[in-house]
């Protein structure tokens, strides 16, 4: 089944209702990444408030089973259902809301993981209704502002403390708290290579990450190999080869901020818990 047929035929629904501004593919789907177990994402744009009927009317008409039915949270409502064998994410916005995320995140540069995937679904986003609207917030958020990558870069280039334990955990075979801090330190590293490479985040856990990698030019040496080898290798050569990507991000970043004052955060990176002798 095409996927991007499918919810082309769904938005045909959705845009009946004169409250419905614009309708955007999103997700895997819009990026042509899908796989077996893809979804579809749509993201509703309302000129106002949607009634629960509103919401409910398009699941009815596709003869859908309704896994989640949220109320409004964040800014957000949001339903999870199924029909043609299929499920479908459904994030409605007003659109006001819209428009006030691009203005933090470009405007204002911040570095929230939600507000960015919110920008990022704007602009890999695929119209199916309310195209001219759509073109208008695209051309907001095409040009990832620098100053935002500054931001996303002094957010993340702090490890935070429990790095320094590393050692310690990994000759304690610690593993549930080791691999905590190793995960916490990628998660980092992702963020880094996002705003390095002046990218909005594409999703908050950072999945589809070999894809997103393979999309960036300012990033380590087989990245995506060296950052699996982490989690899948043996935890002593991981942990070795997870310092040393660090070090070359370090490399990257000063060669593309020299203003940026990085020993702060390189010397507190280095640092080791003693170990009595």
């Amino acid at each position: 089944m095409n996927l991007k047929n499918l919810a082309s035929v769904i938005s045909i629904i959705y845009k009946k209702n004169p409250k419905v501004e614009a309708v955007l593919l999103a997700g895997s789907v819009s990026r042509n990444w899908e796989d077996e177990f893809s979804d579809i994402e749509l993201l509703i744009f309302w000129k106002e408030e949607p009634t629960d009927e509103d919401r409910k009317i398009p699941i009815q008409i596709l003869n859908g089973r309704i896994i989640d039915f949220h109320d409004f949270e964040d800014e957000e409502w949001a339903e999870t259902y199924i029909t043609n064998n299929v499920k479908l994410e459904i994030s409605s916005f007003l659109t006001k809301t819209i428009e006030r995320a691009i203005e933090e995140v470009t405007l204002n540069f911040e570095t929230s993981f939600d507000l960015q995937c919110l920008i990022a679904s704007v602009h890999f986003g695929v119209p199916l209704y309310g195209e001219l609207m759509i073109a208008t917030l695209k051309e907001k958020v095409s040009e990832y502002p620098k100053s935002l990558s500054e931001a996303m870069i002094l957010e993340h280039i702090d490890f935070g403390n429990r790095w320094n334990n590393r050692e310690a955990l990994l000759s304690r075979k610690d593993w549930l708290m080791f691999y905590k801090v190793v995960d916490s330190v990628q998660t980092n590293i992702m963020a880094l290579l996002f705003g390095l490479n002046r990218q909005y985040v594409i999703h908050p856990g950072f999945k589809w990450q070999k894809n997103s990698l393979e999309t960036m030019e300012n990033i380590p040496e087989n990245a995506l190999e060296r950052l699996e080898l982490i989690f899948t290798g043996d935890p002593e050569a991981g942990l070795k080869e997870l310092e040393l990507i660090i070090q070359d991000i370090y490399l990257l970043i000063q060669a593309e901020y020299p203003n940026l004052d990085l020993s702060p955060y390189i010397n507190k990176s280095e640092f080791l818990r003693p170990k009595r002798v």
